[in-house]
């Protein structure tokens, strides 16, 4: 019978929830001058992930890890249900209705804790020779991350394809994987870029590909860097931000939040929050870096490629650095699936932290006692 003892929290990682905190209360306090029923709402689904952090966190997940597998697969299967039942917003269909209560989820949230702890599991299962992997294991664990990136990007979500294949080969990378196959990989991705440029993307894709090449940035850009530019050093009064008070920077409260941030407390109050993001990374990567455990090195290094990922583009995305993809900024932009995702996979993290000298013991006492 499975007891929780308080001595564990002697191992949980407290400075990860003091460095999310003040980015959930600046983003809340934004979200509020902006529109304050969407504060309503955003405090709503911090309340739910809360909810959701304990009772992932007190989830005898190693004892269960049998269940990872499963767990992946599902989403899966969430991801073919979009094909055939999926709901559609916007002329892309990435939600499926969930009957009786009017409601919906987006499985491609699902996917992303889900292949991690799939690669956690995979990894966990069978370490990297000295060297890396080689082609077999490798074409393996690629087979995880290409299933769900080709559904994904059908819905058509190829932002959030990109960045779950990003994360997925980054934490291969980051394990060990052998060089050779890196170097055919770039060079296959060089070959075939243009004919994927050419046959695969959508209309509105490349649009957004010739927006971001082009002399002019499109409408959107435009709005943000103006908003960016008035900031200033300090920022402006909530009353003076008229970018975002009087509409013109469109999507304030999600894709474009940063840009809002900065005309309200200028170039200082986003070097703040950048501070907050690189000091959350550079924790996470310690943690993987000192740890010998591949659960605990493949699941902290993957969510600091997913906060730095996101981070990266969303923040070049506003300046006009990279395509407007849509992708939020981590725990800061309005929306409950993927601040849900983020306050998830913290839970596992934590989890697998916190009980895991806990779980070696036990698994050693049942060693010894068969």
């Amino acid at each position: 019978m499975w007891r929780f003892d308080k001595s564990v929290l002697s191992q949980f990682d407290f400075i990860s929830i003091i460095l999310i905190i003040p980015l959930v209360l600046i983003s809340n306090h934004l979200i509020s001058e902006a529109i304050p029923a969407l504060a309503e709402k955003q405090l709503a689904y911090v309340s739910l992930s809360v909810l959701i952090f304990f009772i992932v966190f007190l989830i005898p997940l190693r004892r269960i890890s049998w269940l990872i597998p499963l767990l992946y697969w599902t989403t899966i299967v969430l991801l073919l249900g979009v094909e055939f039942f999926g709901h559609a917003r916007l002329g892309a269909k990435r939600w499926i209705e969930i009957p009786f209560i009017n409601a919906t989820i987006q499985p491609s949230e699902f996917v992303k804790p889900a292949l991690i702890l799939m690669l956690a599991y995979l990894i966990h299962k069978n370490p990297p020779p000295i060297g890396g992997y080689r082609f077999k294991d490798f074409a393996k664990m690629s087979t995880y991350i290409v299933i769900p990136f080709i559904l994904i990007a059908k819905e058509p979500d190829l932002g959030t394809a990109t960045v779950l294949m990003l994360i997925g080969f980054g934490i291969l990378f980051y394990v060990g994987v052998f060089w050779k196959i890196w170097a055919v990989l770039i060079g296959a991705f060089l070959l075939f870029a243009p004919l994927a440029y050419n046959f695969l993307l959508h209309d509105y894709q490349k649009q957004r590909i010739h927006d971001f090449l082009a002399e002019k940035p499109s409408y959107h850009v435009q709005q943000s860097i103006i908003a960016i530019g008035s900031g200033g050093l300090t920022g402006k009064d909530k009353d003076e931000a008229t970018q975002t008070q009087m509409k013109f920077l469109p999507i304030a409260t999600s894709d474009f939040i940063f840009a809002f941030l900065v005309e309200r407390f200028g170039f200082i109050g986003a070097a703040g929050v950048i501070l907050i993001y690189i000091l959350l990374i550079l924790h996470l990567l310690s943690l993987s870096v000192y740890n010998s455990d591949y659960y605990i090195k493949v699941v902290t290094i993957g969510i600091a490629l997913m906060i730095f990922v996101y981070m990266s583009v969303n923040i070049a995305m506003t300046i006009g650095f990279a395509p407007v993809v849509g992708v939020p900024l981590p725990m800061f932009s309005y929306g409950g699936s993927s601040f849900i995702t983020f306050i998830t996979l913290f839970a596992i993290m934590q989890n697998l932290i916190t009980f895991k000298y806990r779980d070696e013991y036990e698994d050693r006492g049942k060693k010894s006692f068969l």
